[in-house]
């Protein structure tokens, strides 16, 4: 796939709500993911599928997601961006905002091999 389709098919998947889905289709085994700021108990970097999902699933488990808009993507030859923005509750403390999120992505041999979120908090 080119990074157009990955771009395409990634904005697509989560547009449907089908993130798990998207690490799977999309993501290589080597994926190495950056987020702003380290989620509880972890750090901002995580590597390979498995933490992944990990983390999608802990994002799944303290979030209540009431919207989203996913814009379509920016991309390159190896690198696209899409904004997120997210009317997100966070569970465990029942604090309700917006996230403005740019995610940045890097794209090699069809696959996602990069992604780093850039947000405030």
């Amino acid at each position: 796939m080119t990074t157009q389709e990955v771009a395409t098919q990634l904005v697509a998947l989560c547009r449907e709500g089908k993130f798990v889905e998207a690490i799977h289709a999309l993501y290589s085994p080597e994926i190495v993911s950056v987020e702003a700021t380290a989620m509880p108990g972890g750090s901002r970097e995580a590597a390979g599928l498995e933490a992944i999902l990990g983390k999608a699933n802990w994002w799944q488990e303290n979030h209540e997601v009431h919207g989203a808009t996913i814009e379509d993507p920016l991309v390159s030859t190896a690198h696209f961006c899409v904004r997120f923005t997210i009317d997100v509750t966070f569970k465990p403390t029942g604090r309700r905002h917006t996230m403005d999120e740019l995610g940045v992505y890097q794209v090699k041999d069809g696959k996602i091999i990069r992604e780093e979120f850039f947000y405030s908090f």
